[in-house]
């Protein structure tokens, strides 16, 4: 996988520069694989378990061990502590209970990385104030009616999630488009946020 492919998506560069060589991942929702072949690319042990059967096929073609699944019941199959690291990229809105989700990140690994889109982000709270509609942005791409998202968090909720479920927050980092947002005003300004959290 060439790190283009990897660029497109900040929140897995961010992550992928993040998790030491040689560590044992579990990629959560790891849809096709970027994030995986990167790791493995720096000797990572890297397991990936993803609910689209599509996904599964393209990462199992590419050498990727990717077992179909669904992380909304399925993560109590792995053991405590038997990763390094576990990811949950853009997957949190689209779980049924994320702070159920949240749980097992922590239990399963030693130390989780979340990323998700922001949706207090000024765009988001623009067109909800002066169209009256839910928006269709870079970071929410599809309408309503078609979106995967069941839950709407921000900066600000996710860092309450944590206190609740007694996380330390390792480092976050946040992103408009591609480019990195600062900390400060970070609920307004960036359209993706990325924690790394430890337990």
């Amino acid at each position: 996988m060439s790190v283009a492919a990897i660029e497109q998506r900040p929140d897995l560069a961010a992550i992928a520069s993040r998790i030491t060589p040689e560590s044992r991942v579990l990629d959560i929702g790891c849809g096709d694989g970027v994030l995986m072949m990167a790791l493995r690319n720096k000797g990572c042990d890297v397991r990936g378990i993803e609910i689209d059967g599509a996904c599964v096929e393209r990462c199992v073609s590419q050498g990727l061990s990717v077992v179909q699944g669904d992380a909304d019941s399925d993560l109590g199959d792995y053991p405590d502590k038997g990763f390094d690291y576990a990811v949950l990229s853009q997957t949190l809105q689209t779980a049924s209970r994320p702070d159920r989700m949240l749980d097992e990140l922590l239990r399963v690994g030693t130390r989780a990385f979340v990323s998700f889109p922001n949706f207090a982000h000024w765009r988001t709270r623009a067109a909800l104030m002066f169209g009256g509609r839910m928006p269709v942005t870079r970071s929410i791409p599809v309408s309503w009616y078609e979106t995967q998202n069941i839950h709407h968090v921000t900066v600000h909720d996710f860092r309450e999630l944590a206190r609740e479920k007694g996380a330390t927050i390792v480092g976050d980092w946040y992103f408009a488009g591609k480019r990195p947002v600062s900390r400060a005003g970070a609920n307004m300004r960036a359209e993706f946020a990325v924690f790394e959290l430890s337990r």
